[in-house]
Protein backbone atom coordinates (compact mmCIF):
# COMPACT_ATOMS: atom_id res chain seq x y z
CA UNK A 1 0.00 0.00 0.00
CA UNK A 2 1.34 3.55 -0.89
CA UNK A 3 0.58 5.64 1.79
CA UNK A 4 1.95 8.95 0.40
CA UNK A 5 0.61 9.05 -2.88
CA UNK A 6 -2.72 10.21 -2.77
CA UNK A 7 -2.21 11.64 1.03
CA UNK A 8 -5.02 14.16 1.86
CA UNK A 9 -2.50 15.68 4.39
CA UNK A 10 0.36 15.96 1.76
CA UNK A 11 -2.37 17.17 -1.62
CA UNK A 12 -2.45 20.16 0.84
CA UNK A 13 0.91 20.96 1.31
CA UNK A 14 2.04 20.85 -2.70
CA UNK A 15 3.26 23.84 -4.24
CA UNK A 16 5.34 24.49 -0.31
CA UNK A 17 8.38 24.04 -1.54
CA UNK A 18 8.23 26.26 -4.64
CA UNK A 19 7.12 28.81 -2.39
CA UNK A 20 9.84 28.57 0.52
CA UNK A 21 12.67 28.38 -2.61
CA UNK A 22 11.14 31.56 -3.62
CA UNK A 23 11.25 33.37 -0.78
CA UNK A 24 14.46 31.94 -0.04
CA UNK A 25 15.26 34.43 -2.89
CA UNK A 26 13.20 37.43 -2.44
CA UNK A 27 15.16 37.80 1.14
CA UNK A 28 18.67 38.12 -0.23
CA UNK A 29 17.39 40.29 -3.03
CA UNK A 30 18.91 43.95 -1.77
CA UNK A 31 15.16 45.55 -3.40
CA UNK A 32 13.58 43.65 -0.72
CA UNK A 33 16.31 44.06 1.63
CA UNK A 34 15.34 47.84 1.68
CA UNK A 35 11.47 47.35 1.34
CA UNK A 36 11.93 46.99 5.37
CA UNK A 37 8.00 45.88 5.96
CA UNK A 38 8.20 43.25 2.99
CA UNK A 39 11.25 42.11 3.95
CA UNK A 40 10.44 41.65 7.72
CA UNK A 41 6.97 39.88 5.98
CA UNK A 42 9.03 37.77 3.56
CA UNK A 43 11.19 36.71 7.01
CA UNK A 44 8.83 35.77 9.03
CA UNK A 45 7.41 33.43 5.75
CA UNK A 46 10.28 31.81 5.39
CA UNK A 47 10.49 30.96 8.91
CA UNK A 48 6.78 29.15 8.95
CA UNK A 49 7.81 27.83 5.78
CA UNK A 50 10.66 26.30 7.25
CA UNK A 51 8.82 24.65 10.23
CA UNK A 52 6.27 23.46 8.15
CA UNK A 53 8.96 21.79 5.59
CA UNK A 54 10.82 20.37 8.36
CA UNK A 55 7.56 18.64 9.97
CA UNK A 56 6.77 17.33 6.66
CA UNK A 57 9.68 15.76 6.03
CA UNK A 58 9.68 13.73 9.46
CA UNK A 59 6.61 13.00 8.29
CA UNK A 60 7.02 12.03 5.01
CA UNK A 61 10.33 9.74 6.66
CA UNK A 62 7.40 7.72 8.88
CA UNK A 63 5.16 7.15 5.61
CA UNK A 64 7.77 5.72 4.07
CA UNK A 65 9.28 3.62 7.02
CA UNK A 66 5.83 2.33 7.34
CA UNK A 67 5.42 1.18 3.59
CA UNK A 68 8.89 -0.75 3.68
CA UNK A 69 8.70 -2.28 6.87
CA UNK A 70 5.56 -3.86 5.62
CA UNK A 71 6.81 -5.19 2.62
CA UNK A 72 9.48 -6.87 4.50
CA UNK A 73 6.94 -8.15 6.74
CA UNK A 74 5.07 -9.70 3.67
CA UNK A 75 7.66 -10.43 1.84
CA UNK A 76 10.98 -11.50 4.34
CA UNK A 77 10.92 -15.31 5.20
CA UNK A 78 13.63 -14.47 8.09
CA UNK A 79 11.78 -14.50 11.37
CA UNK A 80 14.61 -12.04 13.14
CA UNK A 81 14.26 -9.72 9.67
CA UNK A 82 10.28 -9.57 10.00
CA UNK A 83 10.32 -9.06 13.49
CA UNK A 84 12.97 -5.87 13.28
CA UNK A 85 10.78 -4.75 10.63
CA UNK A 86 7.25 -5.49 12.56
CA UNK A 87 9.04 -2.89 15.57
CA UNK A 88 10.28 -0.52 12.83
CA UNK A 89 6.51 -0.46 11.77
CA UNK A 90 5.24 0.16 15.06
CA UNK A 91 7.25 2.72 15.92
CA UNK A 92 6.87 5.34 12.95
CA UNK A 93 2.76 4.36 12.99
CA UNK A 94 3.53 5.59 16.63
CA UNK A 95 5.03 8.98 15.64
CA UNK A 96 2.31 9.55 12.65
CA UNK A 97 -0.49 11.40 15.10
CA UNK A 98 1.69 13.50 17.21
CA UNK A 99 3.04 14.59 13.18
CA UNK A 100 0.07 14.97 11.55
CA UNK A 101 -1.21 17.69 14.87
CA UNK A 102 1.94 19.79 14.25
CA UNK A 103 1.76 19.66 10.54
CA UNK A 104 -2.02 20.96 11.08
CA UNK A 105 -1.39 23.25 13.64
CA UNK A 106 1.38 24.76 12.19
CA UNK A 107 -0.89 24.64 8.39
CA UNK A 108 -3.73 27.56 10.93
CA UNK A 109 -2.70 30.78 10.13
CA UNK A 110 -0.86 32.20 13.31
CA UNK A 111 -1.47 35.56 14.86
CA UNK A 112 0.59 38.07 12.90
CA UNK A 113 1.34 39.34 16.46
CA UNK A 114 2.82 36.46 18.34
CA UNK A 115 6.33 36.89 17.40
CA UNK A 116 6.26 40.04 18.72
CA UNK A 117 7.40 41.87 22.03
CA UNK A 118 5.03 42.86 24.52
CA UNK A 119 4.19 46.24 26.46
CA UNK A 120 2.22 45.23 29.66
CA UNK A 121 0.32 47.74 31.71
CA UNK A 122 -0.65 46.36 35.34
CA UNK A 123 -3.28 48.43 37.32
CA UNK A 124 -4.97 47.77 40.77
CA UNK A 125 -8.80 47.57 40.62
CA UNK A 126 -11.18 47.73 43.42
CA UNK A 127 -9.76 46.85 46.40
CA UNK A 128 -7.78 50.03 47.46
CA UNK A 129 -4.56 49.96 48.90
CA UNK A 130 -4.31 45.69 48.30
CA UNK A 131 -5.41 45.88 45.10
CA UNK A 132 -2.18 47.98 44.67
CA UNK A 133 -0.39 45.20 46.82
CA UNK A 134 -1.38 42.81 44.42
CA UNK A 135 -0.18 44.55 41.56
CA UNK A 136 3.02 44.66 42.89
CA UNK A 137 2.61 41.05 43.60
CA UNK A 138 1.80 40.35 39.55
CA UNK A 139 4.09 42.73 38.52
CA UNK A 140 7.12 40.61 40.65
CA UNK A 141 5.11 37.16 39.27
CA UNK A 142 5.80 38.38 35.73
CA UNK A 143 9.23 39.45 36.49
CA UNK A 144 10.76 36.45 37.74
CA UNK A 145 9.12 34.20 34.76
CA UNK A 146 10.83 36.77 32.03
CA UNK A 147 13.66 35.74 34.32
CA UNK A 148 13.31 32.10 33.38
CA UNK A 149 12.29 32.67 30.01
CA UNK A 150 15.68 35.39 29.57
CA UNK A 151 13.64 38.04 28.38
CA UNK A 152 14.34 41.29 29.15
CA UNK A 153 12.09 43.81 31.04
CA UNK A 154 12.23 47.12 30.96
CA UNK A 155 9.69 49.59 33.59
CA UNK A 156 8.79 52.67 31.63
CA UNK A 157 5.98 54.15 33.93
CA UNK A 158 5.33 53.89 37.41
CA UNK A 159 2.69 55.20 39.96
CA UNK A 160 3.10 53.68 43.87
CA UNK A 161 0.47 52.46 45.81
CA UNK A 162 0.22 54.61 49.14
CA UNK A 163 0.59 51.59 51.16
CA UNK A 164 2.87 49.69 48.59
CA UNK A 165 2.86 47.88 45.36
CA UNK A 166 1.69 49.87 42.63
CA UNK A 167 -1.16 51.98 41.18
CA UNK A 168 0.02 51.33 37.57
CA UNK A 169 3.04 50.11 36.27
CA UNK A 170 3.58 49.77 32.54
CA UNK A 171 6.93 47.53 31.50
CA UNK A 172 7.85 46.13 28.28
CA UNK A 173 9.38 42.64 27.55
CA UNK A 174 11.80 41.77 24.84
CA UNK A 175 12.79 38.37 23.68
CA UNK A 176 11.57 35.56 21.23
CA UNK A 177 7.48 35.21 20.62
CA UNK A 178 6.93 36.93 24.14
CA UNK A 179 3.61 38.88 22.83
CA UNK A 180 2.25 34.96 21.83
CA UNK A 181 2.90 33.92 25.55
CA UNK A 182 1.48 36.68 27.44
CA UNK A 183 -1.47 37.84 25.66
CA UNK A 184 -2.85 35.04 27.50
CA UNK A 185 -2.07 37.24 30.11
CA UNK A 186 -4.81 39.99 29.44
CA UNK A 187 -7.75 40.44 31.76
CA UNK A 188 -9.11 41.13 35.30
CA UNK A 189 -6.98 38.57 37.89
CA UNK A 190 -8.92 38.45 41.14
CA UNK A 191 -7.68 37.94 44.62
CA UNK A 192 -8.95 36.40 47.73
CA UNK A 193 -6.73 36.74 50.94
CA UNK A 194 -6.88 38.58 54.15
CA UNK A 195 -5.39 42.12 53.76
CA UNK A 196 -2.39 43.34 56.31
CA UNK A 197 -4.54 45.96 57.61
CA UNK A 198 -7.04 43.46 58.46
CA UNK A 199 -7.67 43.28 62.13
CA UNK A 200 -10.58 40.54 62.16
CA UNK A 201 -8.42 38.37 60.08
CA UNK A 202 -11.51 38.40 57.14
CA UNK A 203 -10.52 37.49 53.84
CA UNK A 204 -11.17 40.11 51.27
CA UNK A 205 -11.49 40.08 47.56
CA UNK A 206 -9.23 42.61 45.31
CA UNK A 207 -8.90 42.87 41.76
CA UNK A 208 -6.18 43.84 39.72
CA UNK A 209 -6.53 44.25 35.54
CA UNK A 210 -3.23 43.58 33.60
CA UNK A 211 -3.36 44.54 29.59
CA UNK A 212 -0.76 42.59 27.00
CA UNK A 213 0.10 44.44 23.95
CA UNK A 214 1.72 43.53 20.91
CA UNK A 215 4.96 46.68 20.67
CA UNK A 216 4.34 48.11 17.48
CA UNK A 217 7.10 48.38 14.99
CA UNK A 218 8.49 51.80 13.83
CA UNK A 219 6.76 51.29 9.80
CA UNK A 220 3.64 49.95 11.38
CA UNK A 221 2.16 52.79 12.25
CA UNK A 222 2.37 55.95 10.28
CA UNK A 223 3.49 59.19 13.33
CA UNK A 224 4.07 62.75 12.25
CA UNK A 225 7.14 63.14 14.88
CA UNK A 226 7.27 67.02 13.70
CA UNK A 227 3.50 67.37 15.47
CA UNK A 228 4.68 65.77 18.71
CA UNK A 229 4.91 68.32 21.48
CA UNK A 230 7.39 67.64 24.47
CA UNK A 231 8.03 68.89 27.72
CA UNK A 232 11.28 67.86 30.10
CA UNK A 233 10.27 67.48 33.83
CA UNK A 234 12.37 66.68 37.21
CA UNK A 235 11.34 63.22 37.47
CA UNK A 236 10.24 62.41 41.44
CA UNK A 237 10.83 59.65 43.91
CA UNK A 238 13.79 57.50 44.66
CA UNK A 239 16.95 57.92 42.31
CA UNK A 240 19.36 59.87 44.57
CA UNK A 241 20.23 63.56 43.59
CA UNK A 242 20.88 63.03 39.74
CA UNK A 243 16.47 62.51 39.49
CA UNK A 244 15.58 65.52 41.84
CA UNK A 245 18.44 68.22 39.95
CA UNK A 246 18.27 67.22 35.76
CA UNK A 247 15.29 67.31 34.13
CA UNK A 248 15.33 63.62 32.53
CA UNK A 249 11.55 62.92 32.80
CA UNK A 250 9.85 63.49 29.56
CA UNK A 251 5.99 64.04 28.64
CA UNK A 252 4.68 64.12 24.72
CA UNK A 253 1.88 64.95 23.66
CA UNK A 254 0.09 64.01 19.88
CA UNK A 255 -3.14 64.81 18.51
CA UNK A 256 -4.25 61.31 16.84
CA UNK A 257 -7.35 61.12 14.64
CA UNK A 258 -8.61 57.70 14.99
CA UNK A 259 -9.41 56.14 11.37
CA UNK A 260 -12.49 54.17 12.56
CA UNK A 261 -14.28 56.88 13.96
CA UNK A 262 -12.55 60.06 12.23
CA UNK A 263 -12.36 61.84 15.93
CA UNK A 264 -9.29 63.34 16.90
CA UNK A 265 -7.98 62.77 20.47
CA UNK A 266 -4.85 64.30 22.29
CA UNK A 267 -2.50 61.27 23.45
CA UNK A 268 -0.76 62.53 26.55
CA UNK A 269 2.03 60.16 27.74
CA UNK A 270 5.03 60.36 30.37
CA UNK A 271 8.07 58.46 30.86
CA UNK A 272 10.46 58.92 34.30
CA UNK A 273 12.17 55.60 34.51
CA UNK A 274 15.40 56.36 33.32
CA UNK A 275 17.62 58.94 34.26
CA UNK A 276 18.79 59.52 30.44
CA UNK A 277 16.42 61.90 28.65
CA UNK A 278 17.09 60.65 25.42
CA UNK A 279 16.54 57.12 26.64
CA UNK A 280 12.60 58.21 28.35
CA UNK A 281 11.81 59.87 25.07
CA UNK A 282 12.59 56.78 23.18
CA UNK A 283 10.46 54.40 25.46
CA UNK A 284 7.67 57.38 25.02
CA UNK A 285 8.08 57.27 21.33
CA UNK A 286 7.54 53.35 21.67
CA UNK A 287 4.85 53.22 24.19
CA UNK A 288 2.82 56.12 21.43
CA UNK A 289 3.38 53.60 18.91
CA UNK A 290 2.06 50.61 20.85
CA UNK A 291 -0.85 52.71 21.90
CA UNK A 292 -1.65 54.03 18.40
CA UNK A 293 -0.87 50.38 16.80
CA UNK A 294 -3.68 48.80 19.84
CA UNK A 295 -6.48 51.09 18.89
CA UNK A 296 -6.61 51.18 15.35
CA UNK A 297 -6.67 46.67 15.49
CA UNK A 298 -8.69 46.76 18.60
CA UNK A 299 -11.52 46.61 15.67
CA UNK A 300 -9.48 43.97 13.59
CA UNK A 301 -9.45 41.97 17.14
CA UNK A 302 -12.77 42.36 18.00
CA UNK A 303 -13.78 40.67 14.94
CA UNK A 304 -11.62 37.26 16.11
CA UNK A 305 -12.74 37.17 19.21
CA UNK A 306 -16.44 37.10 17.99
CA UNK A 307 -15.36 34.60 15.83
CA UNK A 308 -14.26 32.39 18.88
CA UNK A 309 -15.95 30.35 21.39
CA UNK A 310 -13.78 29.75 23.71
CA UNK A 311 -12.35 32.89 24.22
CA UNK A 312 -8.85 31.75 25.66
CA UNK A 313 -6.70 34.98 24.40
CA UNK A 314 -9.06 37.38 23.31
CA UNK A 315 -6.71 40.39 25.23
CA UNK A 316 -10.53 41.43 26.89
CA UNK A 317 -9.79 43.94 29.47
CA UNK A 318 -12.52 43.16 31.64
CA UNK A 319 -12.46 39.61 31.73
CA UNK A 320 -12.13 38.02 34.35
CA UNK A 321 -9.69 35.39 33.96
CA UNK A 322 -7.89 33.94 36.97
CA UNK A 323 -8.77 33.66 40.81
CA UNK A 324 -5.64 33.35 43.54
CA UNK A 325 -7.37 32.35 46.52
CA UNK A 326 -4.49 32.29 49.41
CA UNK A 327 -6.42 30.52 52.21
CA UNK A 328 -6.45 27.84 49.84
CA UNK A 329 -3.31 27.93 48.21
CA UNK A 330 -5.39 27.86 44.88
CA UNK A 331 -5.15 29.09 41.48
CA UNK A 332 -8.40 28.76 38.91
CA UNK A 333 -7.86 30.37 35.70
CA UNK A 334 -11.86 30.45 34.86
CA UNK A 335 -11.50 30.13 30.63
CA UNK A 336 -10.55 26.53 30.73
CA UNK A 337 -11.58 25.50 34.28
CA UNK A 338 -7.96 24.99 35.46
CA UNK A 339 -7.17 24.51 38.97
CA UNK A 340 -3.56 23.28 40.68
CA UNK A 341 -2.83 24.07 44.77
CA UNK A 342 0.77 25.55 44.12
CA UNK A 343 -0.04 29.21 44.45
CA UNK A 344 3.69 30.23 46.46
CA UNK A 345 5.25 28.94 42.99
CA UNK A 346 3.32 30.41 40.90
CA UNK A 347 3.47 34.04 42.07
CA UNK A 348 7.47 33.25 42.46
CA UNK A 349 6.79 33.17 38.69
CA UNK A 350 5.87 29.44 38.34
CA UNK A 351 3.24 29.92 35.64
CA UNK A 352 4.33 27.98 32.55
CA UNK A 353 1.51 25.41 32.78
CA UNK A 354 -1.42 27.30 33.32
CA UNK A 355 0.18 28.82 29.95
CA UNK A 356 0.78 25.80 28.28
CA UNK A 357 -2.41 24.53 28.91
CA UNK A 358 -4.47 28.06 27.31
CA UNK A 359 -1.97 27.39 24.18
CA UNK A 360 -3.51 24.02 24.11
CA UNK A 361 -7.13 24.45 24.60
CA UNK A 362 -6.66 27.53 21.99
CA UNK A 363 -4.58 25.28 19.30
CA UNK A 364 -7.97 22.94 19.85
CA UNK A 365 -9.72 25.88 19.25
CA UNK A 366 -8.16 26.70 15.96
CA UNK A 367 -7.99 23.21 14.34
CA UNK A 368 -11.51 23.10 15.17
CA UNK A 369 -12.18 26.34 13.48
CA UNK A 370 -10.33 25.15 10.55
CA UNK A 371 -11.75 22.18 9.76
CA UNK A 372 -8.27 20.06 9.06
Amino acid sequence: MNYITGNPLLQRLEGLDARFEETATLITDPAVIADRARYVKLTKEYRDLEKILDAVKRYRSALLSIEESQAVMSDEADPEMRQLAREEFEEASSKLPGLEEEIKLLLVPADPDDSKNAIVEIRGGTGGDEAALFAGDLFRMYQRYAETKGWQLAVSSVSEGAAGGFKEIIFSLTGEGVYGIMKYESGVHRVQRVPATETQGRVHTSAATVAVLPEAEDFEVEIHEGEIRWDTFRSGGAGGQNVNKVESGVRLRYNWRNPNTGTVEEILIECTETRDQPKNKERALSRLRTFIYDREHRKYLDDIASRRKTMVSTGDRSAKIRTYNFPQGRITDHRINYTVYNLPAFMNGDIQDCIDHLIVAENAEKLKESEL
